[in-house]
């Protein structure tokens, strides 16, 4: 008896070990919810500002040492047409969209990129437990369509650090997106919601009908 366990124990080791590519890369599961059941998803929590600062989050990084900063990835990436990349990519014209407030522009000198998330509000929600290194790739996060935006820079300083409960674009239109966007980042990064920031949202929410929110956990 312990000779064919030994032997099938040895024929087993022998076979070729077979792993799906998203088991082997540990790849996430994109998650997609009506925005109101999102809102509801969020985790409480009290926010505190304490021993933030801005240099805390290392940003506008060059993580794939390809020349081009953060800044000039989501400008090349948000182009409605291809834009004009000079050495050491300069982005120096394009054609952008900044949905907060409907305005499109040709010229990368009057656009911010906005965290969605602000990362005093990241700071205040929970970032302020991460490592150095976790702040950083929340930062710099070019993997999520929606965790960085090119909007007007009047819009983007407008917003400043504000959450939905004390700002929201001046585009009627784009609330419902922007909510959207909004949770998607928080729940991505596992950011916890104050009691006034999940008021307003619930808020935005009962007029988006069927707008839905979709996003992947971050690694």
């Amino acid at each position: 008896m312990f000779s064919k366990i030994a032997v099938l124990a040895t024929a087993l080791l022998a076979l070729p070990l077979t792993i799906s590519p998203a088991a082997a890369e540990g790849a996430s599961q994109a998650v997609s919810l009506p925005l109101a059941t999102a809102v509801d998803s969020l985790v409480p929590g009290v926010e505190s500002r304490d021993g933030y600062k801005r240099t805390s989050f290392k940003h506008w990084v060059d993580a794939d040492r390809d020349s081009c900063s953060t800044r000039a990835e989501v400008l090349i990436a948000e182009s409605r047409t291809e834009p004009t990349v000079e050495a050491g990519c300069k982005v120096t014209s394009g054609e952008w969209f900044s949905y907060y407030d409907g305005v499109t522009l040709t010229a990368p000198g009057g656009l911010d990129i906005d965290h969605m998330v602000p990362l005093a509000e990241a700071w205040d929600s929970g970032a302020s437990a991460w490592t150095a290194k976790h702040r950083e790739a929340y930062a710099n996060d070019l993997d999520a369509e929606r965790s960085l935006v090119a909007v007007t820079a009047r819009t983007n300083r407008s917003k400043a650090d504000q959450d939905p409960a004390d700002w929201l674009p001046p585009l009627a239109d784009a609330r419902c997106t922007y909510a959207a966007d909004w949770v998607a980042t928080k729940l991505r990064w596992e950011l916890t919601v104050d009691d006034r920031e999940r008021e307003a949202l619930n808020g935005i929410a009962e007029g988006c009908g069927m707008q839905t929110v979709e996003y992947e956990p971050a690694s």
